[in-house]
């Protein structure tokens, strides 16, 4: 039985509102580390975890009470001036609010979580005693791990909760330690009790109900909208209801006969105003999905915080643009690839304090995250103020690697050199640790950026850091694309992908390196015909050609001709997955127009192909 019988309906409706609260909470206090005297956040900060501490304790959630109950305590010292407020207690404090979250998790499968681990209850009570943890930087430094070690799932991640940061118990071992001998002593001489401010492992208690096995992510099925916009919905609705009725009185003098030139005119002048009526209404609609991209920032000042100090770096994420709206299905898909981009930035792009000092650098390094809109697309850029990354380098490593061959490598520009992180299995670490270095992060980047019609690019300098611009439409419920013809079968192709349109003459196409190439602008690109990608039968040359650029790959798509632009809702094909199609529409004729997934197409052809796509040829 649930532990929360008849309450379901309150425990979604805390779970809500309790975790965008912990998250603002984190969020302010990686802010108020940097203004430790600002009472009026502090004040900020108390009042929020009191509103989670009341309503767990409405929800009779006894562990997660004590939990807060502890945690706020210690803010209340640090507002009345009773405490000051250090990195080290701070670690102590962020450990605690990460075993918070993870109790979200027990209690997003209505089951009561187990009371935390007493290590971080004894070092929360140490901390207000008036003990101070001292910094334990040298165990937060890589260290060389078997390959085939991968993390557990926690209970967070069971459930679809946020796991952006570092769990806490990694956290807590990394950051917080136990002082030296001789202060151990001393403090045991001062206080009656002396809590042992010792590193928590994650295998010193284990949770009796921690799931066996992770299941997949769910997501939020639930979304907050602004009432001005449902108002605006209702009203078009009953617009276009006022219309319908028009038309159905005019259709029924047409069908009376009394079909005269009034008559016509009225229905053209019907049909127009419903064409506009439902314009204003998809895009009403539309809106009452968009939400605040600030909502998925707000989660990585203390990401970028917590790793930033387990590598001994002073690194300090800006957020701009948080006002930006964007589909609310693609926030929640945009979470991993944000994570490892920023952990990346922090990690790889940031340079070490000594490398700054050298280079006449500020001992603090600012890593800014954006979000604008462009047209009808969403800008997001990940910057840092690092090091660079050089081109010769990163094929060196992929060339050592097995990733490319000399071949490929000799024939890659700069921009083609630096796409090439985002291969499966690059890393530039030479050493394995629980931050990176198996040649995974960027590759999930890229995947997951491609299933949003989404695409990332990367620029650098030497010396002065980098920027990766993930560039998205604004929603995926509606899809642009161009209609192209296979014989007499229509294909939907993501316009997002498409540069140009061409005639193509079978007698300029030529063999290179035994590949179908053309020649465009005086730029030598890869051919392929839609017919072998998705084998079918050629029944004659392809007279026209699509230019597309798919992440770093530039190739013409050989076509037999093609029907215009349209934008499109895509629907799922059930119970079967042709090869390369993403799902079905209607035309406005009303024949099925079949979606192609090109990346899919790609990524299943051959691997001379896929090398031939990303090489330029010579």
């Amino acid at each position: 039985m649930s532990a929360f019988e008849g309450m379901e309906e309150l425990l979604q409706d805390f779970l809500t509102e309790a975790g965008d609260m912990l998250s603002d909470v984190d969020n302010k206090l990686v802010v108020l580390e940097k203004s430790p005297h600002d009472r009026e956040l502090l004040n900020v900060i108390f009042r929020g975890f009191h509103t989670i501490k009341g309503g767990a304790g409405f929800l009779n959630a006894t562990p997660l009470v004590e939990l807060c109950h502890r945690t706020e305590n210690l803010f209340d010292k640090l507002r009345n001036g009773q405490l000051q407020l250090t990195p080290e207690i701070l670690d102590v404090i962020l450990a605690a609010t990460g075993i918070v979250r993870d109790m979200f998790g027990y209690l997003a499968q209505a089951r009561m979580p187990d009371p935390a681990d007493d290590h971080i209850l004894q070092a929360l009570d140490a901390v207000l005693a008036g003990e101070t943890p001292t910094s334990k930087q040298e165990a937060a430094k890589p260290v060389a791990i078997p390959v085939a070690a991968e993390p557990q799932p926690t209970p967070a991640s069971a459930v679809g909760h946020d796991t952006s940061g570092p769990d806490w118990h990694v956290l807590y071992n990394a950051l917080v330690g136990a002082a030296p001998e001789e202060e151990t002593a001393r403090q045991a001489a001062a206080a009656p009790v002396t809590p042992k401010v010792e590193a928590p492992k994650a295998v010193d208690k284990p949770r009796t109900n921690t799931p066996t096995t992770a299941t997949p992510s769910a997501k939020e099925n639930t979304i907050r909208i602004d009432t001005t916009r449902l108002d605006q919905v209702l009203n078009l609705s009953g617009e276009i209801g006022l219309t319908k009725n028009r038309l159905t009185c005019l259709r029924s003098e047409i069908v009376a006969g009394r079909s005269t030139a009034d008559t016509v005119k009225a229905l053209d002048e019907a049909v127009s105003q419903l064409d506009l009526l439902v314009s204003d209404l998809q895009n009403a609609v539309m809106k009452t999905r968009m939400q605040p991209i600030g909502r998925l920032f707000q989660k990585y000042p203390r990401l970028a915080r917590d790793l930033a100090r387990s590598l001994g770096k002073d690194v300090e994420l800006v957020l701009e643009g948080e006002e930006t709206e964007i589909d609310k299905t693609m926030i929640e898909d945009l979470n991993d690839p944000l994570v490892h981009l920023v952990r990346n930035a922090v990690d790889h792009g940031v340079d070490s304090p000594e490398e700054r000092a050298a280079a006449g650098k500020p001992a603090k390094s600012i890593v800014k995250l954006s979000a604008h809109q462009v047209g009808d697309h969403i800008i997001i850029e990940i910057t840092d103020d690092g090091r660079g990354m050089r081109a010769d380098v990163l094929r060196q490593k992929a060339l050592a690697k097995g990733l490319i061959d000399v071949e490929t490598a000799n024939s890659l520009d700069e921009r083609q050199s630096l796409n090439l992180v985002f291969l499966p299995g690059f890393s530039t670490k030479d050493m394995i640790s629980d931050v990176s270095g198996r040649g995974v992060g960027m590759d999930v980047v890229k995947t997951n950026i491609s299933k949003l019609n989404g695409r990332i690019d990367v620029k650098t300098v030497i010396g002065q850091g980098s920027v990766f611009t993930i560039t998205l439409p604004l929603t995926l419920a509606i899809l642009p694309v161009l209609i192209v013809r296979l014989g007499k079968q229509p294909f939907a192709v993501p316009l997002s992908m498409v540069r140009e349109i061409m005639p193509i003459n079978p007698k300029d196409i030529q063999q290179v390196s035994g590949r179908a190439t053309l020649v465009v602008r005086e730029e030598v690109l890869p051919v392929r015909t839609l017919a072998s990608l998705l084998d079918w039968p050629e029944a004659s040359p392809p007279a026209f050609g699509v230019l597309m650029q798919a992440a770093e790959i530039s190739f013409v798509l050989a076509i037999d001709g093609f029907i215009g632009r349209d934008d499109v809702v895509i629907k799922p094909l059930t119970d079967i997955k042709p090869k390369g199609i993403a799902g079905a529409t209607l035309s406005g004729e009303g024949s099925v127009v079949l979606v192609l997934d090109m990346e899919e197409l790609l990524s299943a052809d051959s691997k001379e192909t896929r090398a031939s796509l990303f090489a330029k040829a010579s």
